[in-house]
């Protein structure tokens, strides 16, 4: 007769995972991949090492799961604006906006997610995470050609791949002006964020406005 785990140790090896990737998350967001080792994220997480190996079979396969998990939870967000009332145009702004505002809350894992220098393996799992978001506001910008409140020279899957490099390289490229936030007091800090948001959107829309007759 095959074993068959009774529910208290399916809760305990769900609470195990569980826990695993909430402290990976946790040293990722401090200090990146390169300094979140195993060892590190089986002393946040109250494990032994070799428990974490249990699970996940080496680190980049862990960390690949780590910015999936993160980085699905914003493409639900952008496809829930996608999938809101307003224009094209609304949604598009709203969905930049949302994007760099959230990713602000935590500048270190943002950089992370997008850019920081990786394995092989979480790299290709960051590759279909921009894919992701590209494909979410290719949607909107080819709603826009349609009923023509966006132009339609242009590509619109050509449009929303420069669309997301552009605010992403505005959020955490060397020249981000987000970047000097950082020294700001905290109420003067998000009222800047917000108007730099804003202006990232407001780019983004424009490279996609029809031409004034």
């Amino acid at each position: 007769m095959a074993y068959r785990q009774t529910p208290a140790v399916e809760a305990r090896l769900l609470d195990n995972r569980t826990r695993i990737l909430q402290a990976a998350r946790a040293l990722v967001s401090e200090g990146g991949w390169q300094e979140a080792q195993v060892a590190n994220v089986a002393a946040t997480a109250g494990i032994a090492t070799g428990t974490v190996y249990r699970y996940f079979p080496s680190k980049a396969e862990l960390f690949a799961e780590v910015l999936s998990r993160v980085s699905q939870r914003e493409v639900d967000v952008l496809s829930d604006i996608a999938a809101s009332d307003g224009s094209a145009h609304e949604r598009l702004h709203s969905m930049v906006t949302t994007f760099v505002l959230r990713a602000m809350r935590n500048p270190r894992l943002a950089y992370a997610l997008i850019a920081e220098p990786c394995d092989k393996a979480i790299d290709e799992e960051r590759l279909t995470y921009r894919a992701a978001i590209s494909e979410v506001i290719h949607g909107v910008i080819a709603q826009g050609q349609a009923d023509a409140s966006m132009r339609s020279d242009v590509r619109a899957d050509i449009a929303a791949t420069v669309i997301v490099g552009g605010f992403m390289e505005g959020l955490i490229g060397p020249l981000s002006p987000l970047a000097s936030t950082s020294q700001m007091a905290e109420p003067e800090q998000k009222l800047e964020i917000a108007a730099l948001a804003d202006q990232i959107a407001a780019l983004a829309c424009a490279s996609v406005q029809p031409p004034r007759r």
